[in-house]
């Protein structure tokens, strides 16, 4: 029998999972910290010295492999917002004209409270309601936690311990991403193989729907980030710059140079799915449940949905 739901997270599981309990009948409502659609598939557009850059400084491509998720891409490729990236891999895809593109689409048709941070959650007689900093949200039937696992360990600590310490055995590891704008191109590899400090290296002008200037995105190592992770952007930015420079040869001097921290980014693998509980209705899902790739997101999404409806 169809219920409602409260999803706290709006990334690929959260929108996967939401879309799932909505084809299902179910009331859903999503809340999402962000001021909207990105997250970890976060992309931007820069103007500098009168040029525009578009950068993707979260996940950079997807693979399609499991039926289900490949029928999806194939579906988000029909409405124009996903291409093949073949110079990645066969497998490999993107979002147009960003990688965000996915998660602006998937939200658009969902009931989604961006800038809304939940504190806390609480069961009563009614079923769960959620405590963010202007009012309580609820009851609602189910509550998901779709987070990274850290998050998920924070909010889930006081109400169920068991999914606390699954979480807080699978932490994520850091990135620091540097985002770099230049004036004109060099010759250069579209895609840099990993060497540290390096972990990725692309043109991401190169990517299919993309549009304008020589725009690179470089993510650090996991353990050159973990050991950089309080450094200051400038500091970031140079090293990774120099170390780009090393690998290609010089360089011009970028128009545009930043850098993005990301203190919870590759996610570890729980490999359990998605998580439930029958007795509370109380529901978790996201990339570190499997592996950290976006299908996984998607497939735990939707499993935490299917568990949720059984």
């Amino acid at each position: 029998m169809a219920g409602s739901a409260a999803i706290v997270g709006a990334g690929i599981a959260g929108l996967a999972c939401a879309s799932r309990l909505t084809e299902a009948g179910w009331r859903v409502t999503l809340f999402d910290k962000g001021r909207g659609p990105g997250g970890r598939m976060a992309s931007k557009v820069v103007t500098a010295q009168g040029a525009c850059f578009a950068f993707d400084y979260g996940a950079q491509y997807l693979t399609a492999r499991d039926p289900a998720f490949v029928a999806q891409v194939r579906n988000w490729e029909r409405q124009g917002v996903a291409a093949r990236w073949p110079a990645m891999d066969d497998d490999a895809w993107v979002g147009v004209p960003g990688m965000n593109a996915l998660v602006t689409h998937m939200a658009a048709a969902l009931d989604v409270r961006w800038s809304t941070h939940i504190r806390a959650l609480r069961r009563d007689a009614d079923g769960w309601r959620l405590d963010h900093d202007e009012m309580a949200e609820g009851p609602f039937d189910v509550a998901v936690l779709a987070l990274p696992a850290e998050q998920t360990a924070g909010l889930a600590a006081p109400i169920d311990p068991a999914l606390a310490e699954l979480a807080r055995a699978h932490p994520s590891d850091p990135c620091w991403t540097v985002l770099l704008g230049f004036d004109a191109g060099f010759s250069a590899p579209d895609i840099l193989s990993a060497a540290d400090p390096i972990d990725w290296a692309a043109r991401n002008s190169a990517k299919p729907g993309r549009k304008g200037g020589e725009a690179w995105t470089i993510h650090a190592t996991a353990d050159w980030s973990r050991r950089h992770v309080e450094s200051d952007r400038t500091s970031v930015t140079a090293s990774l710059l120099r170390a780009l420079e090393e690998r290609v040869g010089t360089l011009p001097v970028p128009v545009h140079a930043t850098a993005h921290r990301w203190r919870h980014a590759r996610s570890g693998k729980a490999g359990v799915g998605a998580y439930h509980q029958a007795d509370t209705r109380l529901a978790a899902c996201g990339d570190w449940m499997i592996a950290p790739r976006v299908e996984s997101a998607w497939l735990s999404g939707r499993q935490a949905a299917e568990m949720a409806i059984a």
